[in-house]
């Protein structure tokens, strides 16, 4: 068997996922993802297995890769960058790890939103750069409790998300089509019957959506003048979500009073990047599901898929049917 690695998280961290792999015996080919079109086309043809992170697995390079490619295992849960539905058509299995991550996205959440309320990010900057200094104005902050956080997306990130926030003193809103009424009674969470409900009544919004033709460009410059003044933004689902312009011209007006995101439209990003320097932005390098916890959980998730996959027994979850 032939497998592509192309994971970063899975490769950089240390722990039991690697001498799991080590053992199937199988050839390993390394990249470091995640890699674009084109070099998924240099690359396909040649393996048994993508064990990929956000590659793009479109259906050119589905085609390039058949008929040697049997199965698809995703490290993490967005399939996104991949041609499901072709993939589907061609009866290539895409395995994936929900369950795993959600605990260290939602504390990300929350480390972005304190480093934004409280000018952690932007006093830490000033202070290592020489800024304290006697006669120096410090900044002044904002408390979190008693605001109200929307929550776009009540999954298993939305709930821990939810979850930290009541213990905040947070009032919560949320809105997703698939609602667990049970989880909200309990939590005395507001349901919001749309997204533009929640956008439209939040001091703080929290993105925990999957990126589709109805998500997309969802925070544009007609939504967020419907949004509160100052409310800030925290997305930790798809960059693509946002429209990058339009959060850039908000921040730099003040209608938006931060955005904390560990995801954008193109990753890694241009020099000149609209974001890289807008004010009130804090911007981390897709790093939310990124801890040495969370990074082993998925990593052996993702590893036991495809070995279960392979070796012909059905311990391995997968996101598509046919």
């Amino acid at each position: 068997m032939r497998i592509l690695l192309t994971t970063t998280s899975y490769q950089d961290t240390p722990g039991p996922h690697h001498d799991l792999l080590a053992s199937t015996g199988w050839e390993i080919t390394r990249e470091r993802g995640p890699l674009p079109e084109d070099k998924m086309l240099e690359l396909a043809g040649e393996f048994d297995g993508f064990l990929c992170g956000d590659d793009a697995i479109t259906q050119s390079v589905i085609d390039k890769s058949l008929p040697k490619l049997k199965v698809i295992s995703k490290y993490g849960i967005g399939l996104d960058k991949i041609n499901v539905d072709y993939a589907t058509e061609k009866k290539i299995p895409i395995l994936f790890t929900p369950g795993v991550n959600h605990t260290t996205v939602a504390e990300h959440c929350f480390g972005l939103l304190l480093g934004i309320t409280k000018k952690i990010h932007s006093n830490a900057i000033e202070v290592s750069s020489g800024a304290w200094k006697a006669g120096w104005k410090k900044p002044v902050g904002n408390e979190i409790m008693g605001k109200t956080i929307g929550i776009i997306g009540l999954g298993r990130i939305g709930k821990e998300v939810a979850t930290r926030a009541k213990a905040f003193g947070l009032e919560v809103i949320a809105y997703d089509p698939f609602y667990d009424e049970e989880f909200g009674k309990t939590l005395q969470i507001q349901k919001s019957t749309s997204m533009n409900e929640v956008l439209c009544n939040s001091d703080i919004v929290s993105l925990h959506c999957f990126l589709n033709e109805e998500t997309h460009g969802m925070i544009n410059a007609h939504k967020i003048q419907q949004m509160r003044n100052n409310v800030i933004v925290i997305n930790c689902a798809r960059g693509e979500i946002v429209d990058t312009d339009a959060m850039k011209q908000a921040l730099d007006s003040g209608k938006i009073g931060g955005y904390g995101t560990d995801v954008l439209d193109t990753e890694p990003p241009a020099e000149n990047h609209p974001l890289l320097n807008a004010p009130n932005c804090i911007i981390t390098s897709h790093i939310a599901s990124r801890t040495h916890e969370s990074v082993a959980r998925q990593a052996c998730m993702a590893t036991k898929n495809i070995i279960s996959y392979l070796n012909g027994t059905d311990d391995f979850t997968q996101a598509n049917t046919f």
